[in-house]
């Protein structure tokens, strides 16, 4: 069974104050992750050791990096590498966020690095995939999608593939209060599944988490999460409200 994922996605939000008092306030709210269910949270760089601390023995639920550098180590200063983050007790990192493409001009080939990188030291990428709204009004967001996948994933072999976590986010959704429909979400998972079993196969695809990403909220949550080919979901501003996030979890279920 593939793993369903609810994923926050901090961003650069919160003091530390706050952030600890948001975990507070999640793990004191009725909530429950079956086997096969995962909670992770993606907080800025700073609040990572707090954030693994407060959350270490909680079941299935991980603390991730927003970012990694590509590099093992060295004199790159103001990056952090797969190592230092391990260090702190995390396995989950987020790569090619749109944001880090759009305003760091992070390409699939400088992704693929990462990914390289990640999986070579056991850390688990979250990446992420996804059109800007002029791909999706001229109706070519699965050649764009694609791209991404091929340019950046495509050269692992099948058992790194499995390691992946894959999170789809349409650009014109992320933070806007617009949302894919279900249907539209349903649609281009599919179509990433399918692009994904055409080399791996559809048993390896079959294994693929693959996460939305666009203005989830407690709200459509169920409605996105039943869809066949979603399993879970990115998320932004909700994750920064406990009753949202929460309820996100539980929407899984």
């Amino acid at each position: 069974m593939r793993k369903q994922i609810a994923a926050a996605n901090w961003k650069m939000n919160l003091t530390i104050q706050q952030g600890e008092q948001l975990l507070n306030d999640i793990i004191s709210k009725p909530h429950e992750l079956a086997a096969h269910q995962l909670a992770v949270f993606a907080v800025p760089f700073p609040y990572l050791q707090m954030a693994a601390q407060k959350l270490a023995g909680k079941t299935n639920v991980f603390v991730a990096a927003q970012n990694c550098s590509n590099k093992k180590n060295g004199a790159y200063t103001g990056e952090t590498s797969v190592e230092i983050l391990q260090s702190v007790g995390i396995q989950y990192v987020v790569l090619g966020h749109s944001e880090r493409r759009e305003y760091y001009n992070e390409s699939n080939q400088f992704l693929a690095e990462k990914l390289d990188i990640c999986l070579a030291n056991n850390m688990k990428p979250i990446f992420c995939c996804g059109e800007p709204f002029a791909i999706r009004e001229a109706n070519t967001q699965n050649e764009f999608v694609a791209k991404q996948l091929d340019e950046s994933l495509f050269h692992l072999t099948a058992t790194q593939l499995q390691e992946v976590v894959i999170a789809y986010e349409p650009i014109w959704a992320i933070g806007t209060g617009k949302t894919a429909s279900s249907a539209q979400a349903q649609e281009i998972h599919a179509f990433i599944r399918s692009h994904i079993a055409a080399t791996y196969g559809v048993e390896i695809a079959e294994t693929i988490s693959i996460l939305y990403g666009g203005s989830v909220k407690a709200s459509n949550a169920v409605e996105l999460f039943s869809q066949t080919d979603v399993d879970g979901g990115l998320v932004g501003g909700a994750s920064l409200i406990a009753d949202e996030f929460v309820a996100i979890i539980n929407a899984l279920s």
